[in-house]
């Protein structure tokens, strides 16, 4: 009988008959599984660990806050004055200035805040009919109700019966597809588009060149909040020596919504900017905003978000991350000329993807990558995501890049 554990995204049969990969520690860029061996971390956890494994700076960060206190609600007028000083932190490196911070759990928990925040700001602006959200296909945005609605992966709604009957789907890569939905709907229907800088649980997708500065402006045009997800791309993964992807291409989101590398994934925790235009309207006063989670804002969380972002500048990590978008592209680009390779993706940001020709493959290759001492992930369809942390040295780079050469035969 296997674990009492039930896995998320998984076959649970599956993972029954086989057994689960169990690990058990990590340093830097490696993790080893119970059997004592060593692999290379290629995802950093799951897109999270940006500043590498092992970090006991955050270990005590957290440590000290939690004997102080670990946590108060942020509800109302309470507050810790960690999760102050964090949010004035990050007000400071947002890409809109002055913008406010409201804490979450993780992205799902973002992406959901977001979603209802942008119907409620049309609800006080006078047009309750902007209840419309818009995503792209193949795009991801966690999996509660509305990221799941308005995601472009069919697959993940299955089963589910209708989660969000006003939520719309344009094509990932044509800025003309917002444009005519826009036209076919009315502006006064819609209340926000949603938008991956990189498409990443969807198979890591790069935006065609001046796709992201296009349908910015389809929306500042027509009146519709722009929303970026940077919960994969922010802190520096997607950024260009920038923080993030919103900064890089100068999109001044109305809302970014983040999570992942807030942490380094050492605690969970989300937090989704919001530009000033739309903040004001609910600081005026007179409105109560009900909405909010139990962990927003969790202090100990917060002490490790200031720890983490304390590695960060210290150790140029920004810098580092804009080293890997070379270094991952140079050794990992002509993985494509081999036979069970459809294409590499890479070229923008610390992110990658080996396409495999046979998308079926994808879960006995990841099978393959672990026994040449590789830990791997797929997205999309039958992609390799290659994601390291920022860390991740160019000679590791051309190491992980001739074991999945050798995985491939």
């Amino acid at each position: 009988m296997g674990s009492a554990l039930w896995h998320g995204f998984a076959d649970m049969g599956a993972v029954e008959r086989d057994g689960a990969f169990v690990v058990t520690r990590g340093e830097g860029v490696h993790i080893w599984d119970s059997a004592g061996n060593r692999y290379l971390d290629a995802t950093a956890g799951l897109w999270f660990t940006n500043v590498g494994h092992g970090r006991t700076e955050i270990a005590r960060a957290v440590a000290d806050q939690l004997g102080k206190i670990a946590h108060f609600s942020n509800f109302g007028d309470f507050a810790s004055d960690v999760t102050i000083a964090l949010a004035e932190r990050l007000s400071e490196i947002a890409p809109v200035p002055g913008s406010k911070i409201f804490f979450t759990s993780g992205g799902s928990d973002s992406v959901d805040t977001a979603a209802k925040l942008a119907r409620r700001y049309w609800h006080e602006q006078g047009k309750p009919g902007k209840t419309m959200v818009v995503g792209r296909e193949r795009a991801y945005h966690g999996m509660h109700v509305a990221g799941t609605a308005l995601a472009g992966i069919p697959a993940n709604r299955e089963g589910y019966g209708e989660l969000m009957p006003d939520a719309a789907t344009v094509e990932w890569d044509e800025a003309k597809s917002l444009l005519e939905l826009i036209e076919r709907l009315g502006a006064d229907r819609i209340a926000a588009f949603f938008c991956e800088p990189i498409i990443g649980a969807g198979g890591i997708y790069l935006p065609p060149k001046g796709y992201l500065s296009e349908v910015r402006e389809i929306c500042r045009d027509h009146d519709i909040l722009f929303v970026a997800d940077e919960v994969v791309t922010g802190f520096g993964r997607i950024g260009g020596n920038s923080w993030f992807a919103s900064s890089r291409f100068d999109l001044q989101p109305d809302m970014m919504t983040t999570a992942k590398g807030l942490t380094s994934g050492y605690v969970p925790m989300g937090a989704v900017f919001v530009a000033p235009a739309v903040a004001e309207r609910f600081y005026a006063g007179g409105i109560f905003f009900r909405h909010g989670y139990t962990y927003g804002g969790h202090a100990g969380a917060a002490a490790a978000a200031m720890a983490n972002l304390d590695i960060v500048e210290r150790e140029n990590l920004l810098g580092e991350a804009a080293r890997l978008e070379s270094s991952l592209h140079r050794h990992l680009a002509p993985l494509a000329e081999h036979p069970r390779v459809a294409e590499v993706r890479s070229g923008l940001g610390a992110v990658a993807a080996v396409q495999l020709a046979d998308p079926s493959e994808a879960a006995g290759f990841l099978k393959t990558l672990r026994e040449h001492g590789v830990s791997g992930r797929a997205a999309g369809q039958g992609a390799m995501q290659f994601s390291p942390a920022f860390v991740m040295s160019d000679d590791q780079v051309a190491e992980l890049a001739q074991r999945v050469a050798a995985a491939l035969g």
